[in-house]
């Protein structure tokens, strides 16, 4: 092991140092669209129990505990992991296109579910395993598409600078 030279800072600080600004607060993004998403996953999977304690079903409850999920991930998104970005869209429409570019996240995140739910049974058993699953397979996708064309350049659908 090499010792750091004299002028490198040791530990957290050293290592902000050298990722740099920007990508120092691409990681507080990520890390935070995380945390929101974990709340997101909370919100969904109560939700899709009580769709299925109400007769709704695994399928139809899925599809409205993902709704009630993503708009919950939208407001705390929009509220703390990009409160600085520009503000040019109305949240209506924020909403929407953040609903639309995140289709490709819901493919991934529904399509990971609904495969468990047919193939394993133990996931059909217990389908929030199935909703964990999909959340995890979702997750970068969303980001991405999160922070480059819901919440750059004020929501507007054009790529951020940053």
């Amino acid at each position: 092991m090499t010792a750091l030279p004299l002028t490198e800072k040791p530990g957290l600080a050293g290592w902000a140092a050298r990722l740099g600004p920007a990508r120092l607060r691409l990681l507080r993004e990520f890390f935070r669209f995380g945390v929101v998403g974990t709340v997101g996953f909370l919100v969904d999977a109560a939700v899709l129990m009580l769709g299925i304690a109400l007769g709704l079903g695994p399928w139809l409850g899925r599809a409205l505990s993902y709704l009630v999920g993503a708009t919950t991930t939208f407001t705390l998104n929009r509220l703390w992991t990009f409160r600085h970005a520009p503000r040019a869209a109305s949240v209506g429409r924020q909403w929407v296109l953040f609903l639309l570019v995140n289709l490709v996240g819901f493919a991934c995140n529904y399509g990971t579910y609904a495969a468990l739910i047919a193939f394993v049974p133990v996931v059909a058993a217990n389908p929030v395993l199935g909703v964990a699953a999909g959340s995890i397979a979702g997750l970068a996708g969303n980001f991405v598409l999160s922070r480059r064309f819901v919440f750059g350049q004020g929501g507007n659908g054009r790529p951020s600078h940053s």
